[in-house]
């Protein structure tokens, strides 16, 4: 029985699905942004974020943990010195899916994931202040007593040729 084992196994044996995660895990960490399948990319998202989590901290014991998990010396380094000073001050959600339709061969449906501190348009985006609008236009400064005046329009001569 399979009561309570809710992740998604992603048709692999365990040691396939953390190679696959693995894997992925070391490329989102280097090019900040991958394409995959929606599928992979939610799996990923709750194998990733711990790892980056871990990050805050650089001791030697996280350090040794991330390792363990990525087996990858240039993408710890990369995660413990580029990537940590960007999430310092976020308390949680690092990754973000973004569903981009689905794909041709078999209709799957595909995503980008990408780390939320590295996409400098989001970050533009949510810097600028939007302006609030009313439906209603607003009033003139003239009081109400004070009927408009009533412009003639000019006459234009004609020119001379």
């Amino acid at each position: 029985m399979r009561h309570n084992k809710k992740f998604n196994h992603l048709g692999r044996k365990k040691a396939h699905r953390d190679a696959l995660l693995s894997n992925m895990t070391i490329s989102l960490i280097m090019h900040k942004r991958i394409f995959t399948t929606l599928a992979k990319a939610k799996a990923l998202r709750v194998y990733a974020e711990p790892l980056i989590n871990r990050a805050k901290e650089d001791s030697t014991a996280n350090r040794r943990l991330v390792f363990a998990h990525l087996q990858d010396k240039k993408a710890v380094t990369e995660l413990f010195s580029v990537v940590a000073q960007k999430i310092a001050d976020r308390p949680g959600g690092y990754t973000r899916i973004l569903k981009t339709g689905n794909r041709l061969g078999d209709n799957a449906k595909t995503c980008f994931i990408e780390l939320v501190d590295f996409n400098e348009n989001m970050l533009k985006e949510k810097t600028e202040k939007k302006t609030t609008r009313t439906r209603r236009s607003r009033k003139s400064s003239k009081p109400a007593a004070e009927a408009p005046v009533a412009e003639t329009p000019a006459t234009e001569t004609p020119a001379a040729e």
